[in-house]
Order: structure tokens, then sequence, then C-alpha cells
């Protein structure tokens, strides 16, 4: 967690570690290392998502969010098994002390093809998708895949800086469980309930998260002494933050720190905020126990094993 007030969440330039040799990917892994374990935030840059594909996602979830809600709610989410579709206005709780969040969300997990899904038992669990907008699909498909590249290299630079092998934590990734989540907080029509906010102060569940945002702001990180300060849009720039299940696996290494989306004051308050959250899970079976390289005589593990899907799935029923 932040122990800084006034720090600044770090810029991370990962072409080196695309294009570069052994030493040039090692100093980026070392940065992003430092950005983990100080703060658990960085900007990442230069990432390889053309801007024309996160401009035209966008375009998608604005059009998305703008159906009626009888449309929407024909694909509404249903469970935590499934954990996907619609999900309306103040229907979930990030912090569990407060009132619903003024925000409306739809989630998406990888897309299988029809024979994938029934060739195993129980069968896959598939995507919902609205029948009234005919880009809507294929959009934000291509959009998960190319997210699904960027945290591939995340994770080898993770790896590298943890003295793990290379392929390690992206092989614990391997059926891609992520979940490619649009969000939308409408301008605020009413009085909002005494503590409620847009996003309700959370850590993210999993290894980690990339996020995209429009330029409204209202995203805060919470400092160690639990002050706030502001992540606003960088142009060019993906957030991203290590969650819960990367901080358990790295021994407390990497950092899964606190943040929300608090109301907006001014003329931001009579618009609309459109953010896009990509959360990256480690597959379901996949047991998080302590990197041997974080662990030692004197430093123990801190925590007892946990498979990822069970940890995801008590984090969700507690949220909804």
């Amino acid at each position: 967690m932040l122990g800084n007030e006034s720090i600044e969440l770090p810029i991370i330039n990962v072409a080196p570690f695309v294009q570069g040799d052994a030493a040039s990917k090692r100093q980026v892994a070392q940065e992003i290392y430092q950005a983990c374990h100080q703060v658990g935030f960085l900007y990442l840059t230069h990432h390889g998502i053309d801007p024309g594909v996160i401009d035209r996602t966008f375009e998608q979830s604005r059009a998305f969010f703008a159906l009626p809600v009888a449309t929407k709610q024909k694909i509404a989410w249903s469970n935590e098994v499934s954990n996907r579709g619609y999900v309306g206005m103040e229907r979930e709780h990030l912090d569990q002390t407060k009132p619903g969040d003024l925000k409306e969300a739809f989630n998406v997990g990888k897309e299988r093809a029809e024979a994938e899904v029934e060739s195993v038992n129980p069968p896959l669990v598939v995507n919902r998708w609205p029948a009234d907008l005919p880009l809507f699909k294929n959009t934000i498909c291509h959009f998960f895949d190319e997210c699904a590249v960027v945290v591939n290299r995340l994770f080898q630079a993770f790896a590298i800086a943890l003295n793990m092998p290379e392929f390690y934590i992206v092989e614990k990734h391997h059926t891609q469980d992520f979940t490619l989540r649009l969000l939308h907080y409408p301008p605020l029509a009413a009085v909002p309930k005494p503590g409620q906010i847009r996003a309700g102060a959370h850590s993210d569940y999993g290894s980690l998260t990339l996020l995209f945002q429009d330029d409204v702001g209202g995203l805060e990180v919470q400092t160690a002494s639990g002050d706030w300060v502001p992540a606003p849009a960088i142009p060019g720039a993906i957030l991203v933050n290590t969650g819960d299940l990367m901080q358990r696996w790295s021994n407390d290494v990497f950092c899964s720190t606190k943040h929300r989306v608090a109301l907006p004051q001014g003329e931001a308050a009579r618009r609309d905020r459109y953010s896009i959250a990509f959360f990256c899970q480690p597959d379901a079976e996949a047991e998080i126990v302590c990197f041997p390289s974080c662990l030692s005589a004197d430093n123990p593990p801190r925590y007892a094993p946990i498979t990822s899907g069970e940890y995801l799935l008590s984090r969700l029923q507690a949220t909804y």
C-alpha cells in the first residue's frame, strides 16, 4: 500500500520488455517489481493495444448501457458461479458496510466455441450477449484477446522479477479465467444514501487487473495512512494493479491496494463515467501457495493454501 501521500503512481514503458534483450527485460521487470511492491498500482505505456481498438470498445460499451433497462435485464447476472451478464444499479456492494454502488456493469468471460463448451462435463459457462447490437460481441471478444496478450507479458515480468521460471505464472493462467467488465456510472440524479459512492472501497480479488478509464475521473487509491490519492486517466496508458491472490502468492512482496470511485463533484456530477476493467484470475484449480522465491526460514508463508476458484467464489458471494 502507498506509504507516502505525495507519491505519484509509477509510469512504466513496457516496450523494452517486448523488443529488447534479456538485460532490457530484466530492467523493466525490476521497475514493475518496485511498483507492485511499494504501491500496488502502475501506469503501463507502449502496451501494444491500438487506440482505435480501445475507442471502439468504449463506443460499444456506451451503446450497451444506453439500451432500456428491460433489455439489459434479459441477460442479467444470475449467480457467482457464472459471473456473466448485466449487473444493475446498486446491485453490487464492493464495500459491504455501505449501500449499493452507484454503477451498472456487464461481465464477459473468455468466449468459447460451442464444441469446446459441450466437450466437458459440466459444460463450461457461456457468455450472454445483447441481441440488439450487431458489432458488440466481436468488438468485445477482440478487446478481450488484446488484453490477454498484455497480461501474459506482465506475468512474465512478474516471474522474472521474483526469480521464478519466466512462464511459471503464465502457465497458472492457462484457461484464461479472466473477466472483462464494462462499467457505467450515470450522472447523479438524486442525493446519494449516507456513505454511498460510485464504487466502494475494495481490493481486487485475483492476480492482476487492467483498467481503462475515460477523463471524468473519480478513481482513488488508498495510502498506508488511510488517505486517498487520485488515479486519473493518462492518455495512452493502462492503469495496472495487483490483486489479493498475487499478494498471497508472493507472501506480501506484491501488495493488493484498496481503491474506490468517489462521488463526482461540480460539473463531473452531471456526466456519465465509463471504464473497462480486465480482471485476471488464475486457473480455478490452481493452488495459491507461496512462491518458493518469496519465503525463507525467517519469512515463512503468511497465508494458508487456497485454490483460485475457492477464493473468487467466497469474495463474489460476499460482494453480492
